[in-house]
């Protein structure tokens, strides 16, 4: 394949600048996050008391040493709900995350119960829902490690319902052969205790665990008895009386190593075992990774060239370009992330007309030779005015989403920069099920910017007063748009959607080759791997 050739010139004023915005927008994400992390580390004596380990440092001694691990959502519910975005961050109250256990990828969740004891927010449930889907769709076993309040009554009716989809998950993927291991660290119960009641293996702690559906005082209040933890829902009681945990741990420790042996006798395929081409046949890009920070302009209305990406997270920074003097404002082409073919479909503008049909066609071809596809948002969105509707914008565009809908391959999403309209449709946004979804630190997403809305929010309502024979209050209008566009801003920036789960997390640009790597693994892995399902899942006995 041809090699991309790069424009930018790293010691130039212009990149260093960008680079100097791309640093303080991700300095901003890393300190949200280290805000998390000391929030729950600050409990470390409470935790010391107890003889317990801390939520992350349970996480941590589950991994394999020297592994990496891909934390997900981190900012999830970020300034929702009892999160208020700036001293207390919680994260979604769990650490969600892919890792290699005993050798074997895993999904990973852990209740953070240093923060509010591990309670269930709503953004915090769909955290959690978003973990089953990816251990779902990559067929990874699932390790849960439970210490939690249940869910956080103030949210209750946010909560409930859309709560009993996490059972139903838990069941269907038992059936579908995924095993799922529920480490009960400390408190799980009411409805937190089907968690390990539907999990294939309990791991229980020794004056730790407790699992019941009521505790000591609903059950003193509805029935009069007057019982302890222990009498209720202890580790040992479970392990003797109920046979509702498997293995009885002495301590948080003792549990880790537990589970880390059990993942060891799971007949499942380890990492090593794939087949994949020799690293010392995986060419490197051409130019260096720390460039990627200066790619995206630190004036957001300023162009760039998705090209210059490219060239810095492919194989040797070849990319065969596909039809690249048609619908030039589109790029799609063939390239290699660490061995694995992809198709990649980038933008440099809008999506004009005869973008839409170049992208349709190669999402069509890429599913017809089973080419996993790669989106790099950067859009203002589909093309508008005469011109693009007189050439069949609508049309058009109707088929590139109906490509994007209805591929079969897995698709991967990075929103680089802006990711406006029904282009964050047609660019597999998250409307459309990604496999994964990351954003950059530039990362912008809304149904059109701040200013285009507040322009027509000023014409629509200049209308309506010249109509009703108001008069035009000039002033009122110029407030009413800047608070539009001030409103319109800020929901489009990428801490509101990671909140919301937009994204599966905002990644840091020179590690995008490297993310994209591990989730291409992940697709190959899943694909070749067969599972053993049965009808119901596996019930307890």
């Amino acid at each position: 394949m041809p090699a991309l050739r790069s424009a930018l010139t790293p010691k130039s004023a212009p990149f260093q600048t960008n680079a100097a915005r791309m640093h303080e927008r991700l300095e901003q994400v890393r300190a949200l996050e280290a805000l998390v992390r000391d929030g729950s580390a600050e409990k470390r004596p409470k935790f010391d008391q107890r003889g317990q380990l801390l939520p992350r440092e349970r996480v941590a001694r589950l991994i394999d040493r020297g592994t990496p691990f891909l934390e997900l959502s981190t900012l999830a519910g970020l300034g929702m709900h009892d999160d208020d975005g700036k001293k207390s961050v919680l994260g979604g109250g769990t650490v969600i995350g892919i890792g290699v256990v005993a050798g074997k990828r895993c999904l990973v969740t852990a209740s953070d119960s240093a923060l509010k004891g591990g309670t269930v927010s709503p953004m915090g449930l769909k955290k959690a829902l978003r973990a089953q889907e990816i251990a779902r769709e990559n067929k990874l076993p699932l390790i849960g490690l439970v210490e939690s309040g249940g869910a956080n009554l103030m949210y209750q009716a946010d909560i409930f319902v859309e709560g009993g989809k996490s059972f139903a998950n838990q069941a269907r993927m038992s059936a579908m052969g995924i095993p799922q291991i529920a480490v009960v660290h400390g408190s799980s119960t009411a409805g937190g205790a089907y968690l390990p009641g539907l999990s294939d293996y309990v791991v229980l702690v020794k004056g730790r665990s407790s699992i019941y559906l009521a505790g000591p005082p609903l059950v003193k209040a509805a029935i009069g008895e007057d019982a302890t933890d222990e009498d209720l829902g202890g580790a040992e009681m479970h392990a003797s009386v109920t046979g509702l945990g498997e293995y009885l741990a002495d301590n948080d420790a003792h549990a880790i190593a537990l589970t880390r042996e059990l993942v060891d006798k799971l007949n499942w395929d380890k990492v090593g075992d794939a087949v994949r081409e020799p690293a010392a046949h995986v060419a490197p890009p051409l130019y260096a990774e720390e460039e990627l920070m200066g790619c995206i302009p630190a004036d957001d209305r300023e162009p760039f060239d998705s090209r210059e990406v490219i060239a810095r997270i492919v194989d040797g920074s070849d990319f065969l370009e596909f039809k690249a003097n048609y619908g030039s404002e589109t790029l799609c082409g063939h390239a290699r992330i660490h061995g694995h073919l992809v198709g990649i479909i980038g933008n440099n503008g809008p999506i004009q007309p005869q973008g839409s049909t170049k992208a349709a066609q190669f999402i069509q071809l890429c599913d017809q030779s089973g080419t996993p596809l790669v989106f790099l948002q950067n859009t203002t969105g589909y093309m508008v005015g005469a011109a693009a509707e007189h050439g069949g914008a609508i049309k058009h565009g109707s088929k590139m989403i109906q490509a994007v809908a209805n591929a079969r391959v897995p698709k991967f999403t990075v929103t680089l920069n802006g990711s406006f309209g029904a282009g964050n449709y047609g660019m597999c946004g998250r409307g459309f099920d990604p496999r994964f979804i990351f954003s950059w630190p530039s990362a912008r997403t809304a149904v059109m910017g701040g200013a285009q809305a507040a322009k027509v929010m000023e014409i629509v309502t200049r209308g309506k007063m010249e109509r009703a024979g108001m008069p035009v209050n000039d002033a009122m209008l110029e407030g009413m748009s800047n608070e539009i566009k001030k409103r319109l801003d800020a929901e489009s920036n990428v801490l509101f959607g990671t909140a919301r789960l937009w994204d599966d997390g905002v990644i840091d640009p020179r590690d995008t080759r490297r993310v994209l790597s591990l989730c291409l693994d992940l697709a190959r892995d899943a694909e070749k791997r067969q599972l053993r399902s049965n009808t119901f899942g596996v019930a307890r006995f």
